[in-house]
């Protein structure tokens, strides 16, 4: 299964045993997923569960969507009925693409056979294919996700800390120019606006077309290259909380490259009084 599928592609394969769907739409003001799974039972992919992104995230840490162990995760995906060795199709509806964090989150998990609907619900719904209205049903059997944690695809503090001062790595801000520039307030209370010094700003937005489907790899290519990003080199991917970075992450991959993810991301460098802060565009 490749790692982008269309409407028809899913719509071929829906039923087959071990496919699972996943709504994982998330938004920022949304942190339990009480309006995203409202949204669900609005209408779906048959066949489809609501798993919310707050629940994939470590339930101890402060920060906002940070990285869970191991066993966290095997529970959480277990509990929705998803195996590591199933065919595992993620949609959503945010402007966030959030789930681009699950296909990272289920990689670095050991999952890998995880794919992303090309253009979401939308596109299910623009290809003529059905929508079912309501919540869905529980797994009838727990799923069976053994996680194998795969820590090339993630960076911490002190490892991006440790790029900035040798310059061995390009970190590559997936933020608005704004917020990148430090020219926009943080959402979060306690957060320094800025980015890291020596960054990169490729806002994820840049990824995506008009009606919210994926660009081309040429096109991506094109916009990593806009961007002053060499795929060749080593990259580092961050942005407000560690979940648009995720799209910049997949996106690498599409055109070969290999970006792990600032978990912490700005939430965390902004708030350190110890990091150092960049200001300019």
């Amino acid at each position: 299964m490749p790692p982008l599928i269309t409407p028809e592609d899913l719509a071929a394969i829906a039923g087959e045993a071990d496919v699972r769907i996943l709504d994982v739409t998330y938004f920022l003001d949304d942190p339990t997923g009480q309006t995203a799974r409202r949204g669900f039972e609005d209408g779906h992919i048959p066949g489809a569960r609501f798993l919310a992104l707050g629940g994939l995230a470590d339930p101890e840490s402060d920060l906002p969507m940070t990285l869970p162990p191991a066993e966290h995760f095997e529970h959480a995906m277990s509990e929705a009925g998803v195996g590591h060795a199933d065919r595992i199709v993620l949609y959503d509806r945010s402007p966030l693409h959030s789930s681009a964090r699950v296909w990272w989150l289920l990689n670095l998990f050991g999952a890998s056979k995880v794919a992303l609907l090309d253009g979401g619900l939308t596109a299910w719904v623009e290809a003529g294919q059905p929508v079912m209205v309501g919540a869905a049903g529980a797994p009838e059997t727990p799923g069976l996700f053994v996680a194998h944690a795969d820590l090339a695809r993630v960076r911490s503090l002190r490892e991006v800390h440790a790029h900035v001062e040798a310059g061995d790595a390009q970190i590559v801000d997936a933020r608005s120019p704004g917020r990148f520039a430090g020219a926009e307030p943080e959402p979060r209370p306690g957060v320094e606006p800025g980015h890291i010094p020596g960054a990169l700003n490729l806002p994820y937005n840049r990824m995506f077309e008009g009606d919210g489907r994926w660009k081309s790899a040429h096109a991506i290519a094109a916009e990593f290259a806009a961007a002053g990003v060499d795929p060749n080199r080593p990259m580092v991917a961050t942005c407000g909380s560690g979940i648009t970075a995720c799209a910049l992450a997949f996106a690498a991959e599409r055109i070969g490259g290999l970006m792990p993810v600032y978990d912490g991301s700005w939430t965390e460098w902004g708030s350190d009084p110890s990091t150092p802060k960049a200001k300019d565009a």
